[in-house]
């Protein structure tokens, strides 16, 4: 056992909290709807960019590479400015939904390098712009901008030409639970001599002034531990931080910076024009550096909100470094050969100097350690990078999100009431929905809010390097504080009552057998607990989205954005409804999910028989249903062109194919899984009510098929597609001239580039059309596109599916790889190689480019740049360019699982 591998084991263990502090703060506060108070919920126009400097916020905070504790209440974050700048860098900016052509978009690059899983030792890397940040000419030019352009982005405004920009690298280590050592690294890559007004800064989240508790934290200078520059000693100033919840701690910070207080209070005066409540505001700081307002600050050097400004100059081409260390370990001066900070307790310990490396060298080592373990020992450099970049950005993605959706619509007591509207508006039906923790997030600035089934994915690979929050996680969306009290699962908070996939089950058996693999050890407890939770899920989707109660599922949104002829979360434009073949098969999956986790928990208690008896059926019941609607010969096959599609019920009765040729004709391929003569051997009951459902229903036998393996015995396949189905699909899937890029599964077939579906509604075309980039439609805001790109959470889950019809088929089943080669593979292999086209986003090819990067020269070929990865939200149909939000890390951090399971090759 490593290092990281004992302090993940202790913080387990609860001996130590090893994961008190992380990289829990947001990166976009603002705009975001737990902050809107609005009348009609305009989230992104309450509360803009422009406020944030100067306006409190309720819910939570934001920062560039910073950390908090896990209830936020103290934050540490970087800000800088350059000279040039009309406002403190103290967050990451980016374009609304209004703003965008395609929709929010930060417009900054940023790049988390490295992370253990208990944060004890973190990188990240930000790039500062020498010129004046070009605020204004990205909103313009970007709002004249239309949905067939490509976005305007910060490299295309010049103000990285001649390399005249800073990389602002920060990196912690702790040296115990709560004694965190900081060290940020300035590197002037231009060609001229260049000035930074750098400033870490440390907060209080603002719990005082909404009139439920008037506590008020406080930080302050203390003189005692500073000194100045003497006898080779650089010198020290410090900032004593008191909070009840934490006691006493100091932010330590070497050499002479000055020190600055504020209080963390909204400048009502400045943006409403009524009385402040406190002389000293938020965005004092930012008027005592950018407009020299020397009253702005606290003259008696204490606040809420303090900052330490180096003012650093420095030549083209080197760099400076400026160490702080944010501790509980109360420290003193001492006069050695000249005055050192040491710790009070142990005054032979010296707080900076070669005692502060060395502990960055250990931890250093230790991460290097821990990921050795987890990459396989033949892969390249290249894509060991990338994999320790993806767990990287899915570690930084940790972040404190804090709603109680019943008091957001009350209101505070001290605060204005909010809008009657607000009663019967956004979420309103979600007033037992409290989240207080510390959650993975799908992106921390384009979505800075936890989303139901991106969570379900970030966990397999979390589970890689942390199964306990990989469980914690899962379980999380399950506590009744999170789930309705009718079983649903709270999607996102821009609508908790939208409905994603149901693949909770699914990651929580993948995260189980995982966990045993890796410690060789299963946690039924936790498998237990949460089928429980899970059971009631289930019984919500059987009773709210089968609308004629024939196992057909309509799901409505589904994940799948703008996949769909219509907007399916909204009431069709022809009247009646979708069957939906997505709808159907996630529910397939989902009963067979819970059947497996059901077989497991069978092994030690016979009670669970019984229950993966009842899953068995319903299985069954919706692979009959999909081929025979209510006995009624409707099926969501069609037999014409060997594809599934979904169906149209019109109102008088009549049904149509809507033959697009997307994902949802492929996600039938998700529901498989094979029964082991050994497991039903070993459990009586279940057999005997299975071999009865047989017997007692002929058409079981299309939808369980038999094989005898030699040394095996009985192994059946349940599958909601058979094996002449499955051959049909396939010759779609490993086309290339449909699904089958050079970069993994397209969303929709490329066959609609030259063949758009077309239907006309009411006078009006509603229109599919392949589209490999970005939407050239508004649904969905625009910043989301399934219309031809790729997307690595459904590729992950038919690599998957085709391991386990190998698993059941063997080499006996062969497919054309790619479709009209005249080459046969295996399923195996066939996954294999949507798995390698997918890693191959991310790896240098020959000519050393990625294909993440697409056209972005500086990216290409630069190397303070090409080897920084973005792990995008969708990826081009065509050519693998990165797309929509870059910093995604979470469903595409599943290309470090793709990696471990790839080895060679990569």
């Amino acid at each position: 056992m490593n290092a990281e591998e004992k302090r993940l084991e202790e913080s387990r263990d609860r001996k130590s909290h090893w994961k008190r502090w992380g990289p829990y703060l947001s990166e976009r506060q603002w705009g975001t709807v737990r902050e809107d108070y609005s009348e009609h919920g305009t989230a992104w126009d309450f509360f803009p960019h422009d406020h944030a400097r100067s306006r409190t916020y309720r819910w939570g905070e934001d920062g560039i590479m910073g950390i908090s504790d896990r209830r936020q209440l103290v934050c540490f974050a970087l800000a800088m400015w350059n000279g040039k700048d009309p406002i403190l860098k103290e967050r990451l900016f980016g374009l609304t939904g209004n703003e965008g052509n395609h929709g929010e978009d930060v417009k900054e690059y940023y790049f988390y390098l490295d992370s253990t899983p208990t944060h004890s030792y973190m990188k990240g890397l930000y790039k500062y712009p020498q010129a004046e940040f070009p605020y204004g000419k990205l909103v313009e030019e970007n709002r004249r901008l239309g949905k067939n352009d490509r976005e305007f982005e910060l490299l295309d405004t010049g103000v990285f030409d001649e390399n005249r920009y800073f990389d602002v690298t920060a990196e912690y280590a702790k040296a115990d639970v709560e004694d965190i050592l900081i060290k940020i690294t300035v590197t002037n890559h231009g060609p001229a001599e260049a000035e930074l007004a750098l400033l870490p800064t440390v907060w209080f989240r603002n719990t005082w002034s909404w009139g439920h508790d008037d506590y008020r934290p406080q930080a302050r200078a203390t003189e005692s531990l500073g000194f100045k520059r003497e006898h080779g000693a650089v010198g020290s100033t410090a900032i004593e931080l008191e909070h009840r919840a934490y006691g006493k701690r100091w932010l330590l910070c070497e050499g002479e910076p000055e020190l600055l207080f504020t209080e963390n209070e909204t400048n009502a005066k400045k943006l409403f024009g009524s009385e402040n409540r406190a002389p000293f505001v938020k965005d004092g700081i930012n008027d005592y550096v950018v407009h020299g307002k020397q009253d702005a600050v606290k003259p008696e050097k204490s606040g809420t909100k303090a900052t330490a400004l180096y003012n650093l100059r420095i030549t083209p081409g080197a760099s400076v470094t400026v160490r702080l260390r944010l501790t509980d370990q109360e420290p003193k001066v001492a006069r050695m050969s000249a005055p050192r900070l040491v710790l009070a307790q142990a005054p032979k310990t010296e707080l900076f100097g070669q005692a502060f490396e060395s502990i960055f060298s250990a931890r250093r080592k230790e991460a290097d350690e821990f990921y050795a373990m987890r990459a396989p020992k033949d892969i390249s450099e290249d894509a060991r990078n990338v994999q320790r970049q993806a767990f990287a950005g899915l570690l930084w993605s940790k972040q404190f999100y804090h709603f109680d959706i019943r008091t957001w619509l009350e209101g505070d007591p001290a605060g204005p009431r909010p809008p009657e509207s607000r009663k019967k508006g956004r979420n309103q039906e979600w007033s037992n929905l409290y989240n207080a923790d510390v959650i993975s997030m799908p992106d921390k600035w384009e979505y800075p809010w936890y989303a139901a089934w991106d969570l379900a994915f970030h966990c397999i690979p979390l589970a890689q390097v942390d199964p306990d929050f990989a469980k914690e996680q899962l379980t999380l969306l399950l506590r009744e504080w999170y789930m309705h009290p009718n079983g649903q699962l709270p999607a996102y908070e821009w609508a908790f009552g939208d409905v994603n996939p149901p693949v909770h089950a699914w990651a929580a058996w993948r995260v189980y057998k995982i966990e045993k693999r890796m410690r060789g050890k299963a946690d039924r407890e936790f498998l237990e607990s949460i089928f429980h939770k899970l059971l009631l899920n289930f019984t919500w989707w059987v009773n709210r989205k089968d609308a004629e109660g024939m196992n057909i599922f309509q799901g409505g949104f589904l994940g799948l954005d703008n996949i769909g002829v219509f907007d399916r979360s909204a009431p069709l434009p022809t009247g009646g409804h979708l069957e939906q073949s997505d709808g159907t098969s996630w529910m397939g999956m989902y009963c067979l999910n819970m059947l497996a986790i059901a077989l497991e928990l069978a092994r030690e208690n016979p009670a669970y028989e019984s229950v993966a008896s009842k899953f068995l059926e319903h299985f069954v019941h919706i692979a009959h249903a999909m081929n025979d609607r209510g006995g009624e010969g409707v099926e969501l096959w069609d037999k014409e062109d060997g594809f599934y599609y979904d169906v149209l019920h019109l109102p008088d009765g009549e049904r149509h194919y809507l033959k697009v040729r997307s994902l949802v004709g492929l996600i039938p391929l998700l529901a498989v899984e094979t029964l082991e003569q050994d497991i039903v051997d070993k459990l009586p009951g279940f057999k005997r009510r299975m071999q009865w459902f047989i017997d007692n229903h002929p058409d079981v036998a299309n939808h369980i098929e038999v094989a005898e393996v030699p040394g095996k015995g009985t192994r059946r396949l349940l599958s909601l597609v058979n094996r002449e189905q499955l051959g049909s699909v396939a010759r779609y899937l490993f086309d290339e001239s449909e699904f089958f890029s050079p970069y993994g599964i397209r969303a929709i077939s490329r066959f609609h580039k030259d063949s758009p579906y077309v239907m006309r509604v009411n006078g009006s075309d509603h229109r599919v059309d392949y589209e490999p980039a970005e939407s050239s439609t508004g649904l969905f805001g625009g910043n989301s596109n399934w219309r031809g790109p790729i997307w690595f959470p459904i590729n992950f889950l038919l690599i998957e599916s085709l391991q386990k019809f190998h698993h059941f088929y063997g080499d006996g089943l062969s497919v054309e790889l790619p479709t009209g080669s005249g080459q046969r593979a295996s399923l195996w292999d066939a996954a294999a190689e949507i798995s390698r086209r997918l890693t191959r986003i991310f790896l240098r090819a020959e000519d050393g480019s990625r294909p993440v990067f697409g056209g972005l020269q500086k990216f290409q070929t630069e190397p303070e740049w090409r080897d920084h990865i973005y792990f995008h939200e969708y990826f081009h149909g065509d050519n693998g360019a990165g797309i929509g939000a870059s910093h995604q890390t979470g469903w595409t951090g599943l290309v470090a699982k793709l990696i471990e399971q790839s080895g060679s090759g990569m």
